[in-house]
């Protein structure tokens, strides 16, 4: 199981594309978003921010990127051409994000790498995690990154267990894989592309592409029909 597996690095974040191999476990890449920034220091370029916009640290901001009239961002952070943030926005350290993504009111990052196109609006979590190009997280959606017994994060596949070495892990998230409202992704989650998580679902360990989960004790895995 490798990234490319999941995603594909798109061309707007070709400044990091030496970290993040498509060969690699996907969890690595969670690993290599503190070496990206060690070694690609985010400039600190901004457009106008407004009174109520609070940044410190080393912040680079796409001079396209819309900004709210409230959020809270704390480098290093990266952020591409024309995405938004809007009103409540916690962005806490090492996130980089694509083109055209939505940050949302009320969502917290930290610790992540959002591709293009990302859609995460409404009151969601995200730590430690990767999350492909087209990929959306309904409301309240959290990637629960920690275990509560706090040992290191496994990855639960169908014949085996995996070591990641990682004792915060949230999500691995292919491209075009939905989640819908209030889901929980348990750490070291790994949803394949165009997979789809049901609202209100718990979920943990490996949904493969185009597969989808619901809390049915019966059908936990079934095909994704558009």
């Amino acid at each position: 199981m490798q990234a490319a597996d999941f995603f594909t690095l798109p061309t707007s974040l070709a400044t990091f594309s030496t970290h993040f191999s498509p060969t690699v476990e996907p969890w690595d890449w969670i690993k290599q978003i503190v070496v990206a920034f060690a070694a690609n220091p985010a400039v600190t370029e901004r457009p106008v921010v407004p009174p109520g916009v609070h940044i410190e640290g080393s912040v680079y901001l796409h001079p396209t990127v819309k900004l709210p009239h409230a959020a809270t961002i704390i480098g290093p952070v990266w952020i591409g051409a024309r995405t938004e943030i809007r009103p409540g926005a916690y962005i806490r350290g090492n996130v980089i994000v694509g083109e055209d993504c939505v940050l949302g009111n009320a969502c917290e990052f930290k610790n992540c790498l959002l591709m293009d196109r990302v859609q995460v609006p409404h009151f969601n979590y995200v730590g430690d995690s990767i999350l492909g190009s087209d990929s959306h997280l309904g409301a309240g959606v959290v990637c629960s990154n920690f275990r509560l017994d706090q040992k290191p994060v496994l990855v639960r596949l169908p014949d085996r267990d995996v070591e990641t070495g990682l004792r915060k892990f949230g999500a691995i998230i292919g491209e075009k894989a939905e989640v819908g409202c209030n889901a929980v992704l348990m750490p070291g989650t790994l949803l394949g592309r165009r997979s789809l998580v049901m609202p209100l679902t718990p979920f943990g360990g490996y949904l493969p592409d185009n597969m989808m989960a619901r809390d049915r004790p019966s059908m936990s895995q079934v095909p994704r029909r558009d």
